[in-house]
C-alpha cells in the first residue's frame, strides 16, 4: 500500500515497470483485494500517476501499468482530448492529491482520430475531432496522427496549469500498441 507520493521518476519507472509485467500476464497483478479497499476507504487516496486516456475499451491503464486500487489516478475522454473539465481533474490530483507524473496515453488504431481524419462527424463528437484536428492537421499516418494528438494534449496541460520544466509535476506523453500491449513514451 503505497501512503508517500512517488517523484515524477520514481513514478515513471513504475509505469515502465508494470507495462514490462503486463506484456506477459494473463490477469492484472494489482491490487483489488478488499485490504487495499478498506484501506483507501480509511485513508484516501494517493495515487503514482495521473493517466489521460481514450475512452476506448481496449485501453485499461490500471491493466497496461499492472496497478491496483488507488495506485492511477485515470481520466478518460475519447481521442484524449483536454478541456476545462480534464484540466480541473488533472490540477485537482496534482495540487489535492499530491501526485507528481501527468501521462497522456494515446493509442493505436484511435476511432476518435481516425473521425478527425476521415470525415465530418455530427453532432457533440464534433467537439472532439474539431480538438483532434488542431493538432493533426492534415497527417494522414493514423499513428503519426495519434503522436501529434498526444503531443498537443501535452502542450495544453503544461501551458494551462503553468507547468515549467523545472516544476515538481511533470507531464510526457505516451502511446499505447493495442496488438503487442507496449508503452512507448514520447519524451
Amino acid at each position: 500500500m503505497q501512503k508517500e507520493n512517488l517523484s515524477a521518476a520514481e513514478a515513471l519507472q513504475k509505469l515502465k515497470e508494470g507495462n514490462q509485467r503486463y506484456l506477459t500476464a494473463e490477469t492484472n497483478p494489482g491490487d483489488v483485494s478488499p485490504k487495499i479497499r478498506k484501506f483507501t476507504r480509511e485513508n484516501g487516496q494517493s495515487p503514482y500517476a495521473i493517466v489521460i486516456t481514450c475512452s476506448d475499451s481496449r485501453v485499461i491503464p490500471e491493466s497496461i501499468f499492472s496497478a491496483g486500487i488507488g495506485e492511477l489516478f485515470v481520466i478518460r475522454v475519447a481521442g484524449n482530448v483536454m478541456d476545462k473539465h480534464q484540466l480541473g481533474s488533472v490540477e485537482y490530483a496534482a495540487d489535492h492529491l499530491g501526485t507528481n507524473l501527468v501521462v497522456v496515453l494515446g493509442h493505436e488504431c484511435c476511432g476518435a482520430v481516425g473521425a478527425a481524419m476521415g470525415g465530418e462527424p455530427g453532432g457533440f463528437i464534433k467537439s472532439i475531432t474539431d480538438e483532434i484536428r488542431k493538432a493533426i492537421g492534415d497527417e494522414k499516418d493514423e499513428l503519426r496522427a495519434s503522436c501529434l494528438n498526444v503531443e498537443r494534449s501535452v502542450s495544453v496541460i503544461k501551458e494551462s496549469l503553468n507547468i515549467q520544466e523545472d516544476s515538481r509535476v511533470k507531464v510526457c506523453g505516451a502511446v499505447y500498441r493495442i496488438g503487442s500491449g507496449e508503452v512507448e513514451f514520447l519524451n
